[in-house]
């Protein structure tokens, strides 16, 4: 009774979204269901107007209107203002969508997506699970879009971001329950990467004779560290012919692909590499050749230039409650993190916005100590800002863990 009394109606509700009380039918999607049998189901409150069964909603037909009791999917012939309906086969739209009569109109004001604050490493136990799995990502973020799914370039794992720990799990169940692919979840890896501090000139030869034509290339190159963010920068100072203009490309393939993986075993960043000197042969000289020798000189060059580990440090920024702000200052430096200062939150009433700077692998599980601490509510949002030296027990730690998963 309270509820009848007291929730506004839904004219009123349209008014407030700023919708006409007169014009063409019009809804807003709440929710998707991918069922086993019945296809796509849109959830939609109708907000004006009638729909009907058969009716065109933003250039789409609708095959079926029903009302959902839990499991159960009633068929009716329409559906008035206030109403909440499925609507069968609607392709195209997605949670949050405006749905009218027609092609469809304005938009109405739709939710905000949740930034992702946990993470998780997956990957099908079974392989033949392997093609079908991201078909089965696809379906589920679009049942839940508080849900994102990655390939990461610097890691090559599969990563699921969501909510929490118990959100991600709840997901994994559901590709299990629903799709049939059982999926294991770790960890992510923390991308680590890796500088020099000093540089140094390096000779590279591959030489093979094994009958007929053999295999000749000799580079002379000069390693040389660059500051933080400047890449990898390839030179090419040859002069007089004594590497041909078509090998020298290889050369730079050679160099990259060694970059990939320098000798603590992470991608390397901010190097030059110059190609100064070298030789060939006119018969046995080739491009793979000279990019076998490429990669003997980086491989032999860069563990003398004093390699070091360099961790990403993210700019995080967390919202809590006023009287929880001085626990997060003591969160933040058990994570070896560094307070920048505090706010109010924008439009939020005894709310302040701790600004950060925490290493990557220290955020992992902040999301389930930060809600410990504030009593469930508090939350953060998290960007890469820069990567920074990692040195000591940590640092080789890292290298360990990195070492050990290969």
């Amino acid at each position: 009774k309270l509820i009848r009394h007291e929730v506004p109606p839904p004219l009123f509700t349209a008014q407030r979204l700023g919708l006409a009380p007169e014009g063409e039918p019009v809804g807003q999607v709440l929710k998707i269901y991918n069922t086993m049998h019945g296809g796509k189901l849109t959830l939609a409150r109708v907000w004006r107007g009638w729909f009907t069964d058969g009716m065109t909603l933003n250039g789409e037909r609708v095959s079926g209107l029903m009302r959902l009791r839990g499991l159960q999917a009633e068929k009716v012939e329409s559906a008035e203002p206030g109403d909440v309906i499925a609507l069968g086969r609607m392709e195209a739209v997605r949670a949050g969508d405006t749905v009218a009569q027609g092609k469809g109109g304005a938009a109405l004001p739709r939710a905000e997506r949740l930034p992702p604050v946990y993470s998780a490493a997956i990957q099908a136990k079974r392989r033949e699970d392997e093609v079908k799995l991201s078909t089965a990502l696809a379906k589920l973020v679009e049942e839940d879009p508080s849900i994102v799914y990655e390939q990461s370039q610097d890691t090559h794992q599969l990563l699921l971001h969501g909510q929490g720990e118990i959100h991600l799990r709840v997901a994994a169940d559901r590709l299990k329950t629903k799709y049939g692919i059982e999926v294991a979840m770790e960890r992510p890896r923390v991308p680590y990467k890796e500088a020099i501090r000093r540089g140094v000139t390096q000779h590279g030869r591959h030489k093979r004779q094994s009958g007929g034509h053999g295999q000749f290339g000799d580079v002379h190159i000069e390693i040389k560290p660059l500051p933080r963010g400047s890449g990898f920068v390839f030179n090419d100072n040859i002069s007089g012919g004594v590497v041909p203009r078509q090998y020298i490309p290889a050369v730079e393939a050679g160099v990259s692909e060694y970059l990939v993986k320098g000798p603590l075993g992470f991608p390397v960043v901010d190097v030059s590499v110059t190609l100064f000197d070298g030789q060939y042969h006119t018969v046995d000289s080739s491009e793979m050749a000279f990019k076998t020798a490429a990669r003997i000189a980086m491989s032999e060059g860069m563990p003398k230039c004093e390699p070091v580990l360099l961790e990403p440090i993210l700019s995080v920024a967390i919202a809590v409650p006023t009287e929880f702000t001085s626990r997060v200052n003591t969160l933040v430096s058990g994570r070896r993190g560094q307070i920048l200062g505090f706010h109010p939150r924008p439009a939020w009433e005894g709310w302040d916005v701790v600004d950060a700077q925490i290493p990557q692998v220290e955020v992992y599980n902040l999301i389930i100590e930060l809600r410990s601490l504030t009593l469930g509510v508090g939350t953060y949002t998290a960007k890469f800002d820069r990567l920074q030296e990692l040195q000591g027990r940590l640092a080789d730690e890292a290298v360990a863990t990195s070492q050990a998963a290969e």
